[in-house]
């Protein structure tokens, strides 16, 4: 007999962690962002039909700064490419990204100087989804998926696992790498005599 049993009707024992994760999946805002033929689809994936505003994001915003999901929806040349890496850096955090289609994602056809081979050379990517140009079952798919990785995200950085807390520490930021005596001079270190 747990706290279940004790606990009347209509609550919901939860972590914190679960009800943020729950709460950032459902809550997503879009950028209105596209750059060929895969924001069309995109854009069908927001109309009445498909209906997005089932996931909780029925309002794609006008700004990066309200915005939290960058779907790059198709080819980003070498010219677009600082533009979207200054939009990505005006988003509001915690952010996530979406490429969508072969060409965002891998170049596609344009295999040549002008097209970015890849838009996670330029921002880091959460979700691909693919097809040229991917269906808005295909979308809505990614966005799902994305929804479960968001839900099962860490809101607090953990140790790994057989990782130190001393390479926790480094690695997360909280000892200067440059202050800190390497595994050789640790070892190293004179001893005092007792």
């Amino acid at each position: 007999m747990g706290l279940e049993t004790k606990v009347p009707s209509g609550i919901l024992l939860t972590s914190v962690e679960k009800f943020v994760g729950w709460s950032r999946a459902g809550s997503l805002w879009p950028a209105t962002f596209g750059l060929a033929c895969c924001a069309i689809e995109m854009m069908s994936t927001g109309a009445a039909h498909y209906d997005l505003s089932r996931f909780g994001m029925e309002v794609f915003r006008g700004s990066p700064r309200q915005a939290d999901l960058m779907i790059v929806a198709g080819r980003v040349s070498q010219k677009m490419a600082p533009v979207i890496r200054n939009l990505y850096d005006q988003m509001a955090d915690p952010k996530w990204v979406i490429a969508m289609g072969v060409c965002a994602s891998t170049g596609g056809m344009f295999n040549n100087y002008a097209i970015v081979q890849g838009v996670d050379h330029v921002i880091p990517v959460d979700m691909y989804v693919p097809g040229c140009p991917p269906r808005p079952e295909m979308l809505m798919d990614g966005i799902l998926k994305l929804h479960e990785k968001i839900k099962a995200g860490q809101l607090v950085e953990r140790p790994r696992k057989h990782e130190s807390m001393q390479d926790f520490r480094r690695r997360t930021g909280w000892i200067d790498p440059v202050d800190e005596p390497s595994a050789d001079q640790r070892t190293h270190l004179p001893q005092v005599p007792a």
